[in-house]
């Protein structure tokens, strides 16, 4: 079969295509998957750019979609033909969190998904959205889900709710669609009109561009009235004081992005004053993953992708990413 791997210590010039012996037919609890899509995410971005280093030879990127071509014995979820999307957690069935780190997520501490055939355990993949095709169903098994998690799970959120999202990758333009979703008012930054536009196109209420509003924090507070209920807070050090500005008293903001950084300083009187609650996450356990797909089985919308590349382009693919050209997601389909 057809893989991708990276050679060690990373960089996107030293990903190249390899052939990998077939992985044979499946055993006890186990599903062989023919892969059909990947969408690209910024830990995947982190891994093959050597920011997040790896083994030499790791076949990158977490999303996985595909078809079913064989069951092992006891495996009761999934019959050959079925649609199914890999889990970014696949030892988090369910329950609270309980993993702090990428040992066992594809495409970092063990081979991913940029490959033609996987043998996995049953348990790391679930169903796909009805509907779908693979490259819309990778983008709900990293981006989707810790959207999801982030609004619904955690944050209980309701109609009438009112939501910051921060720029217009992947996990915020779901954030985006999740919320209309579920009767929230939207409000998105971003530092094009353009893309500005498109948000407005998918039902934000409001829009915004940080360069032109250097403080725009304040600014979405006073939109909502009394500050919003939640803020998908992608950026990190660098937007966080402003996140903490635009969020309500008892609001909720979740952090799930450190674009801006790894570190740096919060302004704690503020947040406590504000008696947020400012709560880290990463993605999400199958179960989620699974009400999530129920919930987009009866969605009215599909998730946006701004581009497909072929897997022998995805170099390219993350090029675009690192660029910040794309709006919503980048996917890869063979």
């Amino acid at each position: 079969m057809k893989a991708m791997i990276l050679d060690a210590p990373g960089g996107l010039d030293r990903l190249r295509m390899v052939e990998r012996p077939d992985p044979g037919a499946p055993g006890p609890g186990m599903i062989r998957v023919r892969l059909h899509a990947t969408s690209l995410n910024y830990h995947d971005y982190g891994v093959v750019s050597g920011r997040m280093p790896t083994e030499d030879g790791r076949i990158p990127m977490a999303d996985g979609a595909g078809i079913v071509e064989a069951v092992g014995e006891g495996v009761s979820d999934f019959v050959a033909g079925d649609a199914v999307v890999s889990c970014f957690f696949p030892d988090w069935q369910e329950g609270p969190p309980r993993i702090g780190d990428f040992l066992r997520v594809p495409g970092d501490g063990i081979d991913g998904y940029a490959c033609e055939l996987v043998m996995a355990p049953a348990t790391a993949f679930t169903r796909g959205p009805k509907g779908y095709d693979h490259a819309e169903a990778a983008t709900i098994t990293t981006a989707g889900l810790t959207a999801w998690r982030s609004l619904v799970v955690d944050g209980g959120l309701k109609a009438g709710d009112r939501v910051l999202v921060l720029g217009t990758g992947g996990v915020s333009i779901w954030a985006l669609q999740i919320a209309r979703m579920m009767g929230a008012q939207v409000i998105v930054t971003s530092s094009s009109d353009e893309k500005l536009e498109r948000a407005r196109s998918l039902g934000a209420a409001h829009t915004m561009n940080y360069r032109t509003h250097s403080e725009w924090g304040k600014l979405v507070h006073d939109w909502a009235g009394e500050g919003v209920d939640h803020v998908v807070e992608v950026g990190g050090p660098g937007t966080l004081a402003q996140s903490i500005n635009a969020v309500r008293i008892g609001g909720h903001i979740h952090l799930i992005g450190v674009l801006t950084g790894f570190a740096g300083d919060v302004p704690t009187a503020t947040l406590m004053s504000k008696q947020a609650r400012l709560q880290g996450l990463i993605v999400g356990s199958r179960r989620m993953q699974m009400e999530f797909v129920r919930a987009l089985d009866e969605a009215a919308f599909r998730p946006v992708i701004d581009r497909c590349f072929a897997l022998d382009q995805l170099a390219d693919a993350f090029r675009l990413q690192e660029r910040g050209g794309h709006f919503g997601k980048i996917a890869v389909t063979f």
